[in-house]
């Protein structure tokens, strides 16, 4: 049977994510021809690729070129950035990335390009703006980056969500913790959470202040459950630098809000090395 989450350890992004993507079925299980897709990396930071603070450029294009491969009629990638976009998409590499494989790189750092969507299940955030790239396609991947951060302690697949909404200091000054969960109940989930933990930023996240922030873990989890795929990652994280799931409370309130399940022992995991 398919297994509800992919751990894969010890190869190159292109390669952990053939290798995962073959498990869960190959991405014509996930894509179809003529299908509308919108890629979702961590682009928040105008940080190069060594810094950890944004996904790995490799394995988003990798990802474009098989959803293209897939008879994709378009790829979509964007982030809604903390930084100058243009020096984030392009100091990421991961604009460069994209357009070699065939898709589109589109801004988000305008409210125009966002439409209000009622989140009925949320607990302090009942709706929000989100980017119309999201509501409008017919599938789409989140692909964060496993890191440190200060606020939210770790930044993985749910906190990534905060670059898909256009308010994002509404998550800061009401419980950020409670929005990040709030988010998740996001009606349209994504297809796959991908985590790139090929480096990971372990500590002064989410920017980072220099390459001995980051460790080269040379992993990825994969999986379509925020929660147990945000569970696996902090338990990834923690062999680099220790952090108590507690600490981490969006996890715990997603679970509450039914978004999916912290008890990676009631699933099935794959685990690969290379």
């Amino acid at each position: 049977s398919q297994p509800d989450l992919v751990a894969v350890m010890g190869g190159e992004p292109a390669v952990m994510l053939g290798r995962a993507l073959k498990e869960l079925g190959g991405i014509g299980h996930f894509v179809k021809k003529g299908q509308k897709v919108v890629i979702k990396p961590n682009i928040g930071w105008d940080k190069s690729p060594q810094l950890a603070a944004n996904t790995n450029p490799e394995l988003v294009g990798e990802l474009v070129k098989l959803c293209k491969g897939a008879g994709a009629s378009e790829v979509i990638v964007f982030d809604h950035s903390c930084q100058d976009w243009k020096k984030c998409y392009t100091n990421s590499g991961i604009e460069k990335a994209v357009l070699a494989a065939g898709g589109k790189m589109v801004p988000a750092n305008d409210e125009s390009y966002y439409r209000e969507v009622e989140l009925p299940r949320g607990v302090n955030m009942k709706s929000a703006k989100i980017h119309k790239a999201i509501l409008d396609c017919d599938v789409w991947f989140n692909v964060p980056v496993l890191k440190n951060h200060g606020g939210a302690k770790n930044t993985i697949s749910m906190k990534n969500l905060m670059g898909i909404v256009w308010d994002r200091s509404y998550f800061h000054s009401h419980d950020l913790h409670q929005c990040i969960a709030d988010a998740a109940t996001f009606h349209k989930k994504p297809a796959l959470n991908i985590v790139d933990a090929y480096r990971i930023m372990k500590s002064n996240g989410p920017q980072g202040k220099s390459e001995s922030d980051v460790v080269k873990l040379k992993s990825l989890l994969v999986s379509p459950d925020y929660v147990a795929v945000d569970t696996a990652s902090i338990k990834l994280f923690s062999q680099v630098q220790p952090t108590d799931l507690k600490d981490v409370r969006y996890i715990e309130l997603a679970e509450k809000n039914r978004v999916g399940t912290q008890h990676l022992e009631n699933l099935n995991v794959k685990r690969i090395k290379l």
